[in-house]
């Protein structure tokens, strides 16, 4: 039996836009190539009707009463805030990555910080410059008092232009802080390596999301990262795409290639050791991963407010007739076994 304090429920995956962190970034050289490599993967169609739907939004991005206003109507009582993922910047330089970093660490703080009894927050640490990144976590754990953090699904390393994936040695040391630290690693892809092939119909987000949560958890697992760092508290966002049931073909390749023997257990057997949101959008998609995962290792998400998020999480719980321990424990518990749910007399240093 699940067992808490109180009723209430925490919506882990929820977003913030920071207008300090666009200043920072667009007087930048790196900033217009990053643009043009956005519309290059959406393509014209879906940049202008997100452009639109962005806009539409802005007040649910930016202001605190909205975003109050939405999780009231909503039925959640607390929001676990990352900021938007276009404001990763993962093309910038070592010095203005770290600055950006440190800006939207402080600004996630500064935003929670406003109502601390409903909402905490995760910053971002450069990927693209491995040797950054632990200092980014501890100041967004230990200065701002942050959760944790917000990770892409890979980035390109900034001195050679080749891919730093979630496996890559480099990383270890983030991993390891963040298991002493007991820091939340959000991942949430953005930006899928197949380009122009996705850029027709929205392909960008509703095939390249899932694709790119496939790619970087299979890197986590056959990596060894998983088995080096198993404290790792890592939570995938939009249900961890198409990884988490359908894993019998890399068992399969694991039982019988040699080269993809590279992990101590079977890749389904570390899929009940990481964490998903429940954003999958069907009562079956999410009675499928509870199946594969278990429901202590299910959270609510809503990907607020975006029209690829859903506006009713704690419906879309109900409509999967789950036991009330299992609902118990993705509405709130496991959210509160993680360190996510707000704790507003605890003492916690800010910017």
């Amino acid at each position: 039996m699940v067992t808490t304090s109180r009723t209430s429920s925490t919506d882990v995956h929820a977003h913030v836009w920071l207008p300090e962190v666009h200043h920072l970034a667009e007087s930048h050289p790196g900033f217009l190539a990053f643009t043009d490599l956005e519309l290059l993967r959406s393509g014209l169609e879906s940049a202008a009707v997100s452009e639109k739907a962005v806009a539409e939004r802005w007040p649910r991005l930016t202001e605190l009463s909205e975003r109050l206003t939405v999780m009231d109507s909503a039925g959640i009582d607390a929001q676990v805030v990352s900021v938007v993922p276009t404001q990763y910047h993962t093309w910038a330089p070592a010095a203005l990555a770290v600055e950006v970093a440190q800006a939207t660490n402080e600004g996630v703080a500064r935003h929670c910080a406003q109502e601390p009894k409903r909402l905490v927050g995760l910053g971002v640490v450069p990927l693209q410059h491995p040797e950054r990144a632990t200092e980014c976590l501890e100041h967004a754990v230990l200065t701002c008092g942050l959760r944790g953090i917000q990770i892409p699904s890979h980035t390109l390393d900034a001195h050679t232009s080749a891919t730093v994936e979630l496996s890559d040695p480099r990383l270890d040391s983030l991993w390891r802080r963040a298991e002493e630290l007991e820091a939340v690693v959000f991942l949430h892809p953005w930006g899928c390596t197949l380009d122009e092939r996705l850029n027709r119909w929205y392909l960008s987000n509703s095939v390249g999301q899932p694709v790119e949560h496939a790619v970087a958890l299979s890197h986590l697992i056959f990596g060894g990262v998983l088995d080096r760092f198993p404290r790792l508290r890592l939570i995938a966002a939009h249900g961890g795409g198409y990884l988490p049931t359908v894993l019998g073909r890399a068992d399969h390749a694991w039982a019988h290639r040699p080269e993809a023997h590279s992990c101590a257990q079977q890749p389904s057997a570390y899929v009940k050791r990481l964490w998903f949101d429940s954003l999958v959008y069907t009562a079956e998609g999410l009675r499928n991963l509870v199946a594969a995962a278990g429901a202590e290792r299910v959270l609510l998400g809503s990907d607020y407010p975006f029209d690829m998020g859903v506006t009713d999480p704690l419906g879309r719980l109900k409509a999967a007739r789950l036991s009330a321990d299992d609902t118990t424990r993705i509405t709130f518990a496991n959210a509160a076994e993680l360190g996510l749910v707000p704790q507003p007399n605890e003492e916690r240093r800010r910017p």
